[in-house]
């Protein structure tokens, strides 16, 4: 699902995700289902109405009562980002509140294979990504350059692509020559549409 909405093969995504939920419901997996609702409304905020997108990660995370503090994170990073894409300044900063809680509320309890991956590092990433969004440059570089720091570099997208939302934080920010220098760094083979579009987004900033 995350492979072809990466490749830019949304309307498969979007009836696999679908399809998902579905046989989720069907088995009772409730926090399953609102995993794959919910990385539904990410891809419908990058690339469809955020407004739609919000409505269905809100809906995700009233239906994954009794999910670990750590799946309830990730769900709300997805009504955050929603909502930044929205341009709903409140309801992006209630979210990153209530996504901080969440996470520093973790347990012993066992998480989902999914959510390995989600760590303090990631949730820094999404907030300033939201920031960017939310027209707050500055916020969003401190977050955005801190990590990238220190990432992991055989996570070659992964870097490439917050290397794009850290040049769109300095270029609105006005740091034209700094967003030039950290595009400078993302490597030319990446085979990503995320990071395609990312770049084609902004192209257009950095003609100043």
């Amino acid at each position: 699902m995350g492979v072809a909405s990466d490749a830019g093969r949304y309307g498969e995504a979007q009836r696999t995700y679908l399809e998902g939920v579905s046989a989720a419901d069907r088995a009772g997996a409730r926090t399953l289902a609102a995993q794959l609702l919910s990385s539904l409304s990410y891809q419908i905020a990058n690339v469809g109405d955020p407004a739609d997108a919000l409505l269905l990660a809100q809906t995700a995370v009233a239906g994954a009562e009794g999910a670990t503090p750590a799946v309830r994170a990730l769900l709300l990073e997805r009504v955050a980002w929603s909502a930044a894409r929205a341009r709903d300044t409140a309801a992006t900063r209630r979210a990153l509140d209530a996504v901080d809680d969440a996470f520093d509320h973790r347990g012993t309890e066992p998480d989902p294979d999914w959510v390995y991956w989600l760590n303090r590092d990631e949730i820094d990433v999404m907030a300033g990504r939201c920031h960017v969004e939310l027209g707050d440059p500055v916020r969003a570089e401190q977050l955005l350059a801190r990590v990238i720091e220190r990432y992991p570099a055989h996570h070659e997208r992964e870097r490439a692509l917050y290397r794009t939302w850290l040049a769109e934080a300095l270029a609105r920010a006005g740091r034209l020559a700094d967003a030039r220098e950290v595009l400078s760094l993302i490597p030319g083979q990446i085979d990503s549409d995320r990071v395609r579009r990312r770049l084609a987004v902004l192209a257009g900033l950095m003609t100043g």
